[in-house]
């Protein structure tokens, strides 16, 4: 009876240890989806409810959308309508950059879609004013910042110290596109490739 207990216990433990790379892929994918799902949500909203939604990206890994006042008709930073939803990343997972990621957007390998420095996790309002962490959709899909400039900009999420779990999600804040992106090596290198 020992014997068939022990040998049970090697099994789990070789099969625990066998999914664990399985269940942290999986992390990053949930917070791959989580975010490109709340983004398309937000944007969505905006157009059918015809009023004005802000996303608020707050490190580790936590995203909010929010609407704006009642009669407010322009971004409102912070918003003081009620909460849409909140996204809460797995625990693992958090808005970085890792080292070795491409960090120009003009030289090959380039950032996602050519925004940000890729040195600031979550950079939004490209070329305004870089770095900033909300976004306003707009009735008519499209994405501004508080002073009503076009809001494009690019958010990088991953597990730490592993430049492969590296994810990306870019907004076109003319048309309100959302691409996402993920990190692989080419040749060694780390380069962004759409998903």
């Amino acid at each position: 009876m020992l014997i068939v207990i022990a040998i049970g216990l090697t099994l789990a433990g070789v099969t625990a240890i066998a999914y664990m790379p399985v269940i942290k892929s999986q992390h990053v994918t949930t917070a791959y989806n989580q975010t490109l799902t709340t983004l398309r949500r937000a944007r969505d909203q905006a157009a059918a409810d015809m009023r004005i939604y802000v996303v608020t990206f707050t490190t580790p890994g936590t995203i909010t959308v929010q609407q704006v006042g009642p009669g407010v008709t322009t971004c409102q930073i912070p918003p003081s309508g009620p909460v849409l939803t909140t996204t809460i990343f797995p625990s693992d997972i958090s808005f970085q950059i890792e080292t070795g990621a491409p960090t120009s957007p003009t030289v090959a390998p380039t950032t996602p879609d050519g925004f940000g420095s890729g040195l600031v996790a979550i950079d939004f309002d490209e070329p305004t004013t870089p770095g900033t962490t909300t976004i306003c959709f707009n009735p008519d899909g499209s994405a501004t910042d508080i002073l009503g400039n076009v809001n494009s900009g690019v958010v990088y999420f991953g597990r730490t110290g592993e430049v492969e779990s590296g994810r990306a999600i870019t907004l076109w804040g003319t048309t309100g596109r959302i691409r996402g992106y993920r990190l692989y090596k080419v040749s060694g290198v780390p380069t962004w490739r759409q998903q």
